[in-house]
Formats: structure tokens, sequence, C-alpha cells
């Protein structure tokens, strides 16, 4: 039975609609986010590659933002292509191990920024609350052991939510109401009982935000009380300038995957 229902899912193919509700835009929606897409590609490898080449920026505060831009470009790179493909050409269609796989790179790379989103408060943290210690709390060893972790975290996240999915079943032609791969999405078109990876996928996803989002807060709160007792306005204005393009990044981030994911029902 169970094999009968993996045979019948492999041979299903799913077409995105994307944005053909508005065939008229289809041209002006590939040319903005091309753009988008060619600026976001730009800025992150640019970004890797002026951290690389100069000394001055091998601290771990740039250690974390250049491995935070590959991950930005990866899950860019990992949606934005197969969207501007959608735009341009008849043929939508993606089959079920396409599908599969599209999935589990997404959905890696957005854990994995959760994470190192997390870890760059820390080291924020470290910076302003402790700077004698800094350079001996924040090692090279110990920076590159949070960057794997959250490598390895994404990938276990993702390999979970994917055997999850696999155990559904679909049935020849499935249209998603989407531009990408995502596991909401899938499960919307799924011919058998989802309840149980939409429980999976729900848990994950509100693991991932509590547990960031309370060393995120948990961060802040110690580095403003810490800026409120600088008796020098240069030194306040200096803490408060490192942290807020971060903040204004996570508070982004993080506000779209609870409004997506972390709710009973995230249909």
């Amino acid at each position: 039975m169970f094999l009968a229902e993996r045979n019948v899912s492999s041979e299903a193919t799913f077409t995105f609609l994307g944005f053909s509700d508005y065939p008229e835009l289809q041209v002006p929606f590939f040319v903005v986010f091309l753009a988008v897409y060619s600026f976001s590609v730009v800025g992150n490898l640019g970004m890797i590659m002026i951290i690389k080449i100069n000394p001055k920026l091998h601290t771990p505060m740039y250690f974390f933002l250049s491995h935070l831009s590959f991950v930005d470009f990866c899950y860019s790179s990992v949606i934005a292509p197969k969207m501007l493909l959608n735009l341009v050409v008849a043929d939508r269609t993606i089959s079920f191990s396409g599908r599969m796989v599209h999935f589990f790179f997404f959905c890696t790379f957005v854990v994995t920024e959760l994470i190192l989103f997390a870890v760059m408060v820390y080291d924020r943290f470290v910076a302003i609350c402790n700077p004698l210690l800094y350079t001996v709390a924040m090692s090279q060893k110990l920076c590159a052991m949070l960057v794997v972790v959250s490598f390895v975290w994404g990938v276990a996240c993702s390999l979970t939510l994917m055997c999850s999915a696999l155990k559904l079943s679909f049935q020849g032609f499935n249209t998603i109401n989407h531009f990408f791969c995502e596991l909401s999405s899938l499960m919307s078109v799924s011919c058998s009982d989802s309840y149980l990876t939409q429980i999976l996928l729900f848990i994950v996803a509100t693991f991932n935000e509590i547990i960031t989002l309370l060393i995120i807060l948990t961060s802040y709160m110690f580095i403003v009380i810490t800026a409120l007792k600088m008796h020098s306005a240069r030194g306040y204005r200096k803490a408060f300038s490192t942290c807020a393009s971060h903040l204004t990044t996570i508070t982004i981030f993080h506000g779209t995957i609870l409004f997506l994911y972390c709710t009973p029902n995230s249909q």
C-alpha cells in the first residue's frame, strides 16, 4: 500500500500558479524581480569578497556576516531563478522529486539564517557587554563551531520536514497557488491526511522561533542596559548603531516566519 502511494506520488507533477492572475504584469514583474535578485546577488557576493580581501574585517562580527551573506545568496538563488523562469514560460511544472529537492535547500538555508541571526546578536552582546574579554570569548574555534552548528541544525530540520512530506501522497496533476516549493502549499494539494505534517511544521517553526528570539531578546536586553550605563555619548551611539540594521532585519525576517508558520493553522 505504502509503495503504491509512493509510486503515485513520484509520478505526480506540480504546476505553480505564481502571478498568473496578472498576465499583463508578467513582464514588469520579471524586470522588477530580476533587478531585486541581481541586487541581492551583487550585494551578498560583494560583501563576501570585501570581507575576504580586507584584513581589517577579519573579525568575528564580519566572519558571521560573510556566512549570513552566503546563506542569503543561497536561498535567494533557490527561489528566484525558478520564479523568474515561470514568469516568461508557459510550462511551469515541476516533478515531485524536484519539488522535494527545492524544498530541502530552501528550508535548510532559512533555518540556518535564523540561527545565524541569533549567533550574531550573541556576538554583539559579548562585544558590548564584555569588551575586554571579547577576543578570548569569541575565539576563531568557537566562531567556526557556531557556524557549523547553524548549518547542521538547518539540515537536520530540513530533513525532518522532508521525511514527513515524503509520506504524503499525491496523484496526477496538482496546481500550487504559490511561486516556490513551500511545505504548506504542498500539504494543501495532498490527497492524504497532512495533519501530522502540519503539526510537525508548526512545532519545528515555533521551536526555532522561540529559541532564537529568546537569545536575541535576552542579548538585546543586556545590550540596552549596558549602553544606558555608558557615560560617553559616543559609546552610546556606537553601541546602538552597530545593532540598528541587524535589529531591523531580524524584525522583518522573524515577523514573516511568525505570521506564516507559528500559528496552529498554517494554511
